[in-house]
């Protein structure tokens, strides 16, 4: 989903662990000629922006794996190299360094040398192993085998879990008994400031989990747009005054302490009030759907559209930055603010975007 003229070579980085360090920067030497005459040596379908302690910068594709930028060269890791596939859906480290590509195949582990595919713990009893530990990292469902939650992983095993069942649910596979995807499926998974976790699906809204129990919150007009269309939570953004921003500027949300008590299954208690005014559409509209949303150290919110830009809300106004290839809008998917504070947009079909201070311009490496 982005793009502009590039081309992207089959000379692909091999770096696995049987090979030695001098075929390693042979490989890495191939790779930067071969991209040295392309316009950014990425591929245009870059959906996602992440950049690991060490500094070095990773570029997930929806259709050509990953990219490693670590300030001079560009590589290119696929299947070939061991990703369990190529079309990314999310990029964590952990804390020993180690990276997690979440792919539509599966989940690949990244130790800086070579690949390897989480697999799921045979542990009949897993599905219930519902845990809340600092260290662990959580993936979102995969689309397929009728998942109904996500992965959960310790460092150790990988534990696929299950949501405890939507009140939506029987009304749902009534009205649609053939879909081929689950309607648990997540879209977006946040960690707030207290380690709680928020996961996002495609239709049954979120589901919280604080390590004692599990609650779930619905509104409409969360999921779905004004026009009919299936948005689903793809963002989830705790600000600095502790309220919560979910998929567009409409509403903010503050959620009660009564949460936190341990009750076994519930919904959610929170209140809503405005969220931002001032915005204006170019159809009109006074308020955005955002797939994905972050904020600065000045507590400044950037929040990526599909087709109206890029917006930014500094608690009064909002700005709203288009975003070009020569004269064409762009559509976008994801934006992310880097160690240094540098704010980064995925796109659809045009590669990767940089906020310049002024607007956003394509990178060039």
């Amino acid at each position: 989903m982005r793009s502009i003229a590039g081309v992207i070579f089959g000379v692909m980085a091999l770096l696995s662990s049987c090979k030695a360090g001098n075929d390693t920067r042979e490989s890495e030497q191939a790779l930067e000629i071969a991209i040295a005459d392309t316009v950014s040596g990425l591929g245009n379908s870059i959906w996602y922006v992440f950049q690991a302690v060490n500094g070095d910068y990773w570029f997930g594709s929806d259709t050509s794996g990953v990219y490693r930028y670590d300030g001079k060269t560009i590589l290119n890791y696929t299947t070939k190299q061991g990703l369990a596939g190529n079309r990314i859906r999310g990029i964590q480290e952990d804390k020993n360094g180690n990276l997690f590509f979440t792919t539509l195949s599966g989940i690949s582990k990244f130790n800086g040398k070579a690949f390897t595919t989480l697999e799921k713990s045979e542990n009949t009893e897993s599905a219930r192993q519902w845990k809340l530990q600092p260290e662990d990292l959580w993936f979102g469902i995969l689309g397929k085998d009728g998942e109904k939650g996500p992965y959960r992983y310790d460092g150790e095993q990988l534990y696929s879990l299950e949501f405890p069942k939507h009140e939506r649910e029987d009304d749902y596979y009534r009205r649609f008994p053939n879909v081929s995807w689950s309607p648990y499926e997540i879209y977006s998974i946040y960690k707030d400031h207290r380690g709680v976790i928020w996961f996002g699906t495609g239709n049954f809204g979120i589901c919280r989990y604080d390590g004692k129990s599990l609650r779930w919150m619905y509104e409409d007009q969360l999921t779905y747009t004004p026009e009919g269309g299936s948005f689903g939570i793809r963002s989830i953004l705790e600000d600095v005054a502790g309220k919560f921003w979910i998929c567009n500027s409409r509403y903010r949300y503050t959620f009660s302490s009564d949460n936190d008590k341990g009750d076994s299954l519930a919904v959610l208690h929170y209140k809503k009030e405005n969220g931002i005014d001032g915005i204006r559409t170019a159809d009109g509209r006074d308020h955005i759907y955002f797939l994905s949303i972050t904020q600065t150290d000045n507590g400044d919110l950037w929040m990526a559209t599909y087709r109206d830009g890029a917006w930014r809300y500094d608690g009064k106004t909002a700005t709203q930055y288009q975003v070009l290839d020569g004269t064409e809008e762009i559509t976008l998917f994801s934006v992310y603010k880097d160690r240094r504070g540098d704010i980064w947009l995925g796109t659809q079909g045009h590669g990767v975007y940089k906020f310049n201070g002024v607007g956003f311009e394509r990178f060039l490496r």
